[in-house]
């Protein structure tokens, strides 16, 4: 199998392992594992409709994705391992079809590659309610997120500490050393989202507690070495206004500066972004309002900053971008059909600098209509079709539509 990627373990974490499956401790360890296997067919084309720019991109491919997680073991400190392994497989692409798509691996000359595969392992160590994750991880952190939106998942390699001890709180601690992009088998040093400019490590640690059953706040710091640091305040309410109503507000604020010898140039600034949904039955009705004041850009690693305007394609977050977005979903389980769902929303950003000038628009209009079999012989498959157009002004970015399908299976191995 070609472009395999191994997460090796600390070699005392494997020498646990080994020990605990050969002892009485192991029955935890082997009685609450699970593993769940994920199979992805995904076809993406993207059509750029500016003078200049490249013909129409599009890729077919198939992807396999296992995830198995052992239990703990009985002992005072508990011991596990986790195991992650992805295939993905080119059904149909070419040099000139492939691009900036994220899905497939792609050589010096722009040719896709025919397969791509990844294996990784986590070692787990629990004391309490606290656990020590140690190799490649999935954190889904507002300053740190993994992306599954092509055919296989990005992933990191390093530490990270979650702990439970107390009720109502729960506190990530970590650093991340590389990083595996969606469209790779390797694990390589982590690399700023813009300029290709690499750094040692992301430093990580905050948490979350919940006030009331309906009020949870936050707090994160990050810190990617030499490149930028960043603070992240958050707060979540529910309020209840019926038993098919109810109002939710998300509000999030990150401030975010320049760190060490700033390889990316100094820069400061704030993002204030919040999102209101109101659901009504079926119905799900939201707006949402995002800010970027200061000098430069809101810096982030990975594809998915934790934004309310980050969009199938688009992030809004620009220097000094203002954005807000109005979006519907609606569940037709409301109407007698569980597992059917449908979203659309719009998104308009401007006064995005452009060469020193408040003159950048942009804007994104997209649908997204998913459907889950919920019994029979094809329970868990899934259809997932997604439209996007986006339209920028003033020399921001290209002009692009898009379509997405994916059919997939979610199958519990055991």
């Amino acid at each position: 199998m070609k472009h395999l990627r191994l997460s090796a373990l600390p070699t005392p974490l494997l020498g646990l392992s080994s020990l605990a499956l050969c002892c009485n401790a192991s029955a935890a360890f082997i009685a609450d594992s699970t593993a769940n296997l994920d199979i992805r067919n995904f076809y993406m084309n993207r059509d750029y409709r500016q003078a200049g720019s490249p013909e129409t991109q599009d890729e077919w491919t198939q992807g396999f994705v296992m995830h198995a997680e052992s239990g703990f073991t009985d002992t005072t400190v508990g011991v596990g391992l986790d195991a992650h392994a992805a295939l993905g497989l080119k059904l149909d692409s070419a040099r000139g079809r492939s691009g900036d798509n994220g899905i497939l691996p792609q050589s010096a000359d722009g040719t896709p590659a025919n397969e791509f595969s990844e294996l990784g392992f986590t070692g787990k160590l629990k004391v309490s309610k606290s656990v020590l994750r140690l190799g490649t991880l999935y954190p889904t952190l507002p300053v740190l997120n993994y992306n599954f939106g092509r055919l296989l998942p990005s992933s990191y390699s390093g530490g990270m500490l979650t702990s439970n001890e107390i009720d109502g709180l729960t506190v990530n601690a970590g650093r991340i050393t590389q990083a595996n992009l969606r469209n790779s088998s390797s694990n390589d040093r982590i690399t700023y989202y813009r300029g290709g400019v690499e750094s040692d490590h992301f430093d990580f640690a905050g948490g979350s507690y919940k006030l009331t059953p309906q009020l949870t706040t936050s707090y994160y710091y990050g810190e990617l070495k030499d490149i930028y640091r960043q603070h992240f305040v958050g707060l979540v309410h529910t309020l209840p206004l019926s038993k098919s109503a109810s109002l939710r507000t998300d509000l999030r604020y990150f401030r975010s500066n320049d760190d060490g010898i700033a390889k990316m140039g100094r820069f400061a600034n704030n993002n204030l972004n919040g999102m209101v949904s109101l659901t009504l039955g079926g119905h799900k009705f939201s707006g949402a309002y995002q800010r970027i004041s200061g000098a430069g850009e809101f810096p982030f690693i990975g594809n998915d900053p934790y934004v309310v305007n980050l969009s199938f394609y688009n992030t809004f977050a620009r220097e000094e971008e203002d954005s807000w977005q109005a979006r519907y979903d609606y569940d037709f389980a409301a109407l007698g059909i569980p597992g059917l769902t449908f979203m659309t929303r719009y998104v308009s950003g401007d006064h995005a600098l452009v060469q020193g000038r408040e003159q950048g628009t942009e804007r994104e209009r997209d649908i997204d209509l998913t459907y889950t079999v919920q019994s029979g012989p094809l329970k868990n498959v899934y259809v997932q079709m997604r439209n996007i157009s986006f339209r920028s002004g003033n020399g921001l970015t290209r002009d692009v539509d898009e379509n997405r399908v994916l059919v997939g299976y979610k199958l519990v191995v055991w």
